[in-house]
């Protein structure tokens, strides 16, 4: 079990990594001057195997976890109530997830739909969703 959960823990924070950095390549895209292709391609570029190799990273992390809970029973007894939340804050973290999929086809379309600024507003909410989960991991408030 400590070799699975290991292995979680690695992929979990690989796949936050990219949900730190991908917003933040976001900003600079609502950032690029008009007429300024060849900037816009590149971070386009740089969005595109970001994405792509965090969603690669979310698929083992998501099965580990649901190994560890499932096949381990870890947090399934009723007096684990922080296992409830934290499932939920993991469903936020992959409704997160596939908001930087849509806004990513947004920059694709070259609808950008916001400015720099809501976009470094939005780089937070991973970093917020990370210190709640690993909270309720380690303390268990309850």
């Amino acid at each position: 079990m400590l070799w699975i959960k290991a292995f979680h823990i690695v992929f979990v924070a690989s796949w936050f990594a990219g949900l730190f950095y991908l917003p933040r390549i976001f900003v600079n895209l609502a950032m690029v001057a008009p007429g300024s292709i060849a900037e816009h391609e590149r971070l386009l570029l740089m969005a595109r195997k970001l994405m792509r190799f965090m969603t690669i990273l979310m698929v083992p992390a998501l099965g580990l976890g649901l190994w560890l809970w499932l096949g381990y029973g870890i947090g399934s007894n009723p007096q684990a109530p922080w296992m409830s939340a934290k499932l939920a804050l993991v469903l936020v973290t992959l409704a997160y997830h596939h908001l930087c999929m849509r806004h990513l086809k947004h920059f694709e379309s070259g609808e950008v739909q916001h400015s720099h600024i809501w976009y470094r507003w939005f780089n937070e909410l991973p970093v917020l969703l990370m210190v709640a989960v690993v909270v309720l991991v380690v303390v268990k408030p309850f």
